[in-house]
């Protein structure tokens, strides 16, 4: 009886922030819907703005439970402009918390509206979310040969000409770094050796398609490339073999003390334009991202495991950015919920709006 009360207690860590994450998704898209349809007669520029402007309060609310909620240390190298840009963010993945970093480095430099991801194209069909991401700017792709770039430099263009701010987010790995699935790691390194490219360790050997298309489609729009380095302390076990990075369930469990994410931005002057240039680059960034990880995990000397090299700020995150979209949103939410017509509409919006986004996204990507 005793372990059943301290595991409903563990569990009810990640519950409640995901009830209300969850819960609120409906108001959400309710108050956008509203949006899209007046904007409809409006210059698509109107729409973004506010579009990304709702975009910052729903993920406002969501860094509460993440960062304020679990009271993660987020440390912070390397160097990360104060001010917006135009970006695209190249980062290691290896969890689903990698989403949620790109927005934790966004709110600090006021550009959490911004964010829009490179998408693989299986998450479109999420409920809700994944028709809204795609509305929101995020772009789907098809691994390999399935890749279709025409589509997605259509899209960027399209972007453009309506001056959407970019803060472009790409995992080159097109897939999780995940030690449990030795094969994957194998059969990665066993390509690089096939290429001629260094091995790496703890990432994979990069792909470069999706990140080519981006750059060399918005060339002219960027004012640069963010490369991003993320490793999640706790992730190595007793024999000092690295271990699977947080899921959001074990992260909103506070199973993560702190996060460690290093910066680099690079000009685009600095990033060769042909595609063949462009992978070699890409695949010496990762490299670098590479040996920062070994240090970061294996480096001989223990104390200078679990930290970057260089100096680095330990970046906290106000509640004045986060609070208040969480009040907002769940008041939203609990007075829609109190009335009969509110509770049926709020059921309505999770029903068909996730039959509409379906239809939608097998038509529109």
């Amino acid at each position: 009886m005793l372990l059943s009360l301290v595991l409903h207690t563990y569990s009810m860590r990640y519950v409640l922030p995901a009830a209300v994450m969850m819960g609120t998704a409906p108001t959400y898209m309710l108050a956008w819907g509203a949006w899209r349809l007046l904007s409809a007669v409006l210059p698509a520029r109107f729409y973004r703005e506010v579009d990304d402007r709702l975009y910052t309060i729903y993920q406002s609310m969501v860094l509460f439970f993440f960062e304020n909620y679990t009271g993660v240390q987020v440390i912070i190298y390397g160097d990360l402009p104060k001010n917006k840009e135009n970006v695209i963010y190249l980062s290691n993945h290896q969890c689903t918390v990698d989403w949620i970093i790109a927005d934790m480095l966004a709110i600090r430099q006021n550009a959490l509206g911004h964010v829009r991801y490179v998408l693989k194209d299986g998450l479109k069909w999420l409920p809700l979310y994944g028709w809204y991401f795609s509305q929101h700017g995020g772009v789907y792709v098809k691994r390999s040969a399935k890749f279709n770039e025409k589509e997605m430099r259509e899209k960027l263009r399209a972007q453009m000409k309506a001056e959407t701010p970019m803060y472009l987010v790409i995992f080159p790995e097109g897939t999780r770094y995940n030690p449990e699935i030795p094969k994957v790691i194998a059969d990665s390194q066993s390509f690089a050796e096939k290429e001629g490219l260094a091995i790496l360790k703890h990432v994979l050997t990069p792909r470069v398609k999706a990140t080519h298309v981006a750059i060399d489609s918005m060339k002219d729009y960027l004012d640069a490339v963010y490369d991003v380095t993320v490793a999640y302390e706790g992730t190595v076990d007793h024999k000092g073999q690295r271990k699977l990075a947080p899921s959001m369930t074990e992260f909103l469990c506070k199973e993560c003390p702190r996060v460690h994410i290093f910066i680099d931005r690079i000009d685009l002057k600095d990033i060769p334009e042909e595609q063949m240039y462009m992978r070699r680059w890409l695949h010496e960034r990762f490299e670098i991202k590479d040996k920062l990880l070994i240090e970061f995990y294996d480096a001989k000397d223990s104390k200078r495991r679990n930290k970057f090299p260089g100096k680095s700020v330990h970046s906290k995150l106000s509640l004045k950015k986060t609070l208040p979209s969480l009040l907002f949103l769940g008041g939203l939410t609990a007075s829609m919920l109190l009335t009969e017509s509110g509770r049926k509409l709020y059921v309505k919006t999770w029903i068909y709006g996730t039959l509409i986004g379906c239809l939608w996204v097998s038509i529109k990507p």
